[in-house]
């Protein structure tokens, strides 16, 4: 069998989740594993998730960071992404891998809606015509797909409603889905709630504007949606190359140490932007874009590059800043180093959240020095005229903040890994991880 990891997205669904989770009992018999990542509920999900799933995580609200968070974290060759309030048909490992054999890439399944309304069968006799002459699938019929190619079309977008949607189009361009007859069973719990007709005419409507160009978060908010707030992410990191990357730890490390190390440090990163799907994510990579590890990344997992220029870290953090203000004026912006691994998808959520109501924020690090700057609008002053790599960065920063009006938010304080005790403290946190 296809080794196989179902992700499943949870928010709010303690009432029924256990009888969920609990029916996933004879796959995770037969060695698939199950990863519940619940996007930040309020009435006991997780703990109720633990009793049954091999594996709980958290990760800001939304289907896109929440399955990016779970495949990040998964381990099989094939990740299913099943919604929490739809039940699998018997032996759905089996006709996986029966399809994963015969070549397929990426599938689903058809699918059942259960409801009150007499012509909810004839919605899913049509959904699944439809997906099966376009080749493109919903969240509802149990999307599966080989994780390496999943992780080369970079996961799901960081988009608030049709991630499902346009992951299905990507992937076309890959191969044509395998459509397996066997049908899932989805909750029409918005078809009953909301009017059979209202519901049908609406998904109508966004399906139509979506096709036509609209903006994603503006059709969230029709379909009853609370968008989280979104900003772009910078990531500047280093090639791993020994006796260059992360000097300070090679008394500890030696330099081919010290080089996997911070190989290791931007992978992490780059997950955490991953699931934390603000935002486009884009890596800015000294000395250049051409090493083979960035390439690597971007043949891999479709990350953006860009080459730093050259220039203290002042230059360079300024130069992102006012590449990406001079292309995206409206979305805010993260910049992020490689030199903090205990930064989580919540870290960034939390930024991107203060930029809703402050012109700039920071993740202070313990050195005196910040681990992440946000920004809403573009402040060049605030790279101007600073003592990099002092304990007087965060300070000046904020002076210089201050001197132009700005407002901004500090958040609590992290710590980089830049010397021995840090990476100590690092292997030790790791440990009890």
């Amino acid at each position: 069998m296809t080794a196989l990891s179902i992700v499943m997205p949870a928010l709010n669904e303690a009432a029924t989740l256990a009888a969920r989770l609990q029916a996933l009992a004879p796959w995770r018999a037969r060695g698939a594993e199950l990863i519940v990542v619940d996007g930040g509920s309020t009435d006991g999900t997780p703990a109720v998730a633990q009793a049954h799933a091999d594996r709980v995580l958290q990760a800001p609200r939304g289907r896109a960071s929440q399955l990016n968070a779970g495949a990040c974290a998964a381990r099989g060759e094939v990740l299913l992404f099943l919604h929490a309030d739809t039940k699998l048909p018997p032996e759905a490992d089996r006709r996986i891998h029966e399809a994963m054999v015969a070549g397929h890439d990426w599938g689903r399944f058809d699918v059942r809606i259960e409801g009150r309304h007499p012509l909810l069968p004839l919605v899913a006799g049509l959904m699944n015509l439809r997906s099966r002459w376009s080749g493109i699938a919903t969240g509802d019929q149990a999307i599966f797909v080989r994780r390496r190619v999943f992780e080369a079309l970079g996961g799901c977008a960081p988009l608030p409603l049709m991630e499902d949607i346009d992951l299905s189009q990507r992937l076309l361009r890959v191969g044509p889905p395998a459509c397996l007859r066997e049908r899932v069973l989805t909750a029409g719990r918005r078809w009953d709630q909301h009017g059979f007709w209202r519901t049908v005419l609406l998904m109508w409507r966004l399906r139509a504007a979506w096709a036509l160009g609209a903006d994603a978060e503006h059709l969230a908010r029709r379909y009853g949606y609370a968008p989280r707030a979104s900003a772009a992410v910078a990531v500047l990191a280093k090639a791993p190359v020994p006796g260059l990357a992360k000097t300070r730890l090679m008394p500890a490390l030696g330099a081919a140490g010290a080089a996997r190390a911070q190989r290791g440090f931007a992978l992490q990163t780059l997950a955490t932007a991953r699931a934390a799907s603000t935002g486009a994510l884009t890596l800015w990579c000294a000395p250049d874009a051409g090493h083979r590890f960035f390439r690597a990344l971007q043949q891999r997992h479709g990350v953006a590059l860009v080459s730093q220029p050259q220039g203290d870290l002042g230059h360079r953090m300024a130069t992102v800043m006012a590449t990406h203000f001079a292309h995206t004026p409206q979305r805010a912006l993260l910049i992020v180093g490689t030199d903090c691994p205990v930064l989580t998808p919540a870290h960034l959520q939390q930024a991107a959240d203060a930029l809703q109501s402050h012109d700039a924020v920071l993740i202070p690090a313990e050195d005196g020095g910040y681990v992440l700057i946000g920004l809403r609008r573009p402040l060049p002053e605030v790279f101007e005229g600073v003592e990099w790599s002092t304990r007087r960065v965060l300070a000046q920063t904020e002076a210089r903040l201050h001197a132009v009006g700005a407002s901004w938010q500090v958040l609590p304080a992290l710590w980089d890994v830049d010397e021995p005790a840090d990476w100590r403290r690092w292997q030790a946190l790791r440990s009890l991880r």
